[in-house]
């Protein structure tokens, strides 16, 4: 009983064992743990990988071959991290979906919604720069078109891209930022998501139901703890297919050419899980406002609990909301596909009105459709 008084055991033993949870939610649930499970393993393998790693652009890439050849499981370190990277978006793509579909932005998780949101751009910032450190091909050349993206900004735009390339050119100088950043910002990601999970743990969690269940709810030990762990052992069975079998499918091949400041890659694409802000970028033919509207995509995701037109959560007793829930997911699919592809017709044309679809959606649909279904329910 001494040792329960302690501040770190109480914690635990009032957020992960006694944290009362809604007896209906489903697997659908699980993904926000193995969103945790994903950002340990990222900084685990991230830690030893910074070990062998020299952030010179002499050295960068045969410091990463030596790592996949010399280092004691060297290999497996980086194709772990190389591919939890991929996996870490799947299932942070996944909880977002499920809290779209089950309304967790509405009030009063609007402030969850929100950090949630900031997590996700800080993830987007850790993965791209993380990307540059291996000094591939489509390393150099990403970097070199992402951070030229700034210089869109009117008047200091080519400022902010000096300073950022610490140069005239993505160098050396970029090189050892990147790296720096790289290792930091996953512990910002940490404290973010101790804030998201102290404000889920303070209104408690959704459920499928989308209301309040101040009386229908268990201890999350051992009820739900090992419905997450079922989850997790199926997780790490797709994850470990992809790292054994399929390590570089995820990735792009020119990765495995040097970087060469001389000679420009014939497709230029960012990683997977960045094609379809990317197409939305491509969609615009003015840089500006292609910029723009890449970085309002990811904002208007929250600010999404001041968009919406209705206090019905969950997307069950939303029939019409329904249909236009996956359109809008089938619409993110079809710009991930389109952000892959050359940038040529029908491809651009096709890119242009999903982009104009997806603002649509969240600019005109959302804050009408729960009017429309509010009046249906009236009469």
């Amino acid at each position: 009983m001494r040792f329960i008084k302690l501040p770190i055991i109480s914690l635990l033993n009032e957020h992960a064992l006694i944290y009362p949870t809604p007896s209906n939610i489903h697997y659908a649930w699980n993904f926000g743990f193995l969103a945790i499970i994903c950002l340990v393993i990222q900084i685990i393998t991230g830690i030893f990988l910074a070990m062998h790693y020299t952030p010179h652009i002499d050295l960068a890439f045969i410091s990463v071959e030596h790592i996949m050849r010399d280092v004691n499981f060297g290999w497996l370190l980086r194709y772990i991290h190389a591919n939890g990277a991929s996996m870490f978006f799947i299932v942070i793509y996944i909880h977002i979906f499920r809290g779209l579909y089950f309304g967790s932005y509405i009030k009063p998780k609007q402030w969850t919604w929100v950090i949630g949101i900031i997590i996700f751009l800080l993830m987007i910032i850790t993965a791209f720069i993380g990307y540059v450190l291996p000094w591939g091909q489509m390393s150099l050349w990403g970097a070199t078109v992402i951070t030229n993206l700034v210089s869109a900004i009117p008047k200091i735009g080519n400022y902010i891209v000096t300073w950022l390339w610490g140069g005239f050119s993505v160098d050396n100088a970029t090189l050892n930022r990147f790296f720096s950043l790289h290792y930091l910002l996953p512990f910002i990601i940490i404290g973010a998501s101790v804030i998201h999970i102290i404000l889920l743990h303070q209104d408690g969690s959704n459920n499928p139901l989308g209301i309040e269940s101040t009386n229908d709810k268990i201890f999350f030990y051992p009820y739900f703890i090992w419905k997450d762990f079922l989850s997790l052992c199926f997780f790490l069975i797709l994850f470990f297919v992809f790292v054994y079998f399929y390590p570089n499918l995820l990735g792009h091949s020119d990765n495995y050419i040097e970087a060469n400041p001389m000679v420009t890659p014939t497709h230029i694409v960012p990683e997977w899980y960045f094609l379809p802000f990317y197409a939305i970028l491509r969609s615009i033919p003015h840089k500006l406002g292609g910029v723009i509207a890449m970085l309002l995509s990811i904002v208007i995701l929250g600010l999404l609990p001041w968009i919406h037109s209705t206090e019905i959560k969950s997307s069950r007793f939303r029939p019409i909301y329904r249909v236009f829930y996956w359109s809008l997911l089938s619409c993110c699919l079809l710009l991930g596909w389109i952000g892959g592809m050359p940038v040529e017709d029908p491809y651009i044309l096709i890119g242009q009105f999903l982009s104009i679809y997806y603002f649509f959606y969240f600019l005109v649909l959302l804050p009408i459709l729960g009017k429309i279904e509010f009046q249906l329910l009236k009469n």
